[in-house]
C-alpha cells in the first residue's frame, strides 16, 4: 500500500467555514484554513452539493478554501474525507477521485499543491452534458 503524500486539502462545498460538514469533519483537526481558488475548473451543483469539474479549456475557477490538517490527526482525516466525498481508490462507483493539483492563495497567489475531490470520470461526462453550472465557481453565491 502506497502512502498519500500530506498535502492541505482544497474544500470548495459543504466543507467550508459556514457550511453544513466542516464543524462535523474539520472543526478541531486543522492547523490552518484561508481562502484559495483553483484555475482550469468549473463547478457544478450536484445537487445538495457541488462538483469540480476539470475544465479542458482551462479557463474557469472554483473558489474555495485551502485546509491544512494537524499533523497528529492526519490519516485519520484523510480515511473520513475519502469516506464523506464516497471515493475509493480503483473503484469505478467512486462519485469523486481526490487528486493532486495546484491552488492558488488568495493573500498572495501563491501556488500550493493540495488534494481536491473531483468529479469522477463518468460524472464529470454528466455534468458536461446536462449539469447545471454554477457560474460564478463559489458554491455560496450559488443561491
Amino acid at each position: 500500500m502506497t502512502l498519500s503524500p500530506r498535502l492541505p486539502f482544497f474544500v470548495y462545498g459543504t466543507l467550508r467555514p459556514g457550511e453544513p460538514n466542516h464543524d462535523a469533519f474539520l472543526r478541531g483537526r486543522v492547523r490552518a484554513e484561508e481562502p484559495a481558488r483553483m484555475e482550469g475548473a468549473a463547478l457544478y451543483d450536484g445537487p445538495g452539493y457541488p462538483y469540480v469539474v476539470e475544465d479542458v479549456r482551462g479557463g474557469g475557477m472554483v473558489y474555495g478554501d485551502l485546509v491544512t490538517a494537524r499533523p497528529e490527526g492526519y490519516a485519520t482525516l484523510l480515511a473520513d474525507l475519502d469516506r464523506l466525498e464516497e471515493y475509493a481508490p480503483g473503484d469505478p462507483r467512486s462519485l469523486y477521485e481526490r487528486v493532486a493539483r495546484e491552488v492558488l492563495r488568495d493573500v498572495d497567489g501563491t501556488g500550493v499543491q493540495a488534494w481536491v475531490y473531483v468529479a469522477a470520470p463518468s460524472v464529470a461526462a454528466r455534468l458536461r452534458a446536462r449539469g447545471r453550472l454554477i457560474e460564478s465557481g463559489d458554491w455560496r453565491g450559488r443561491r
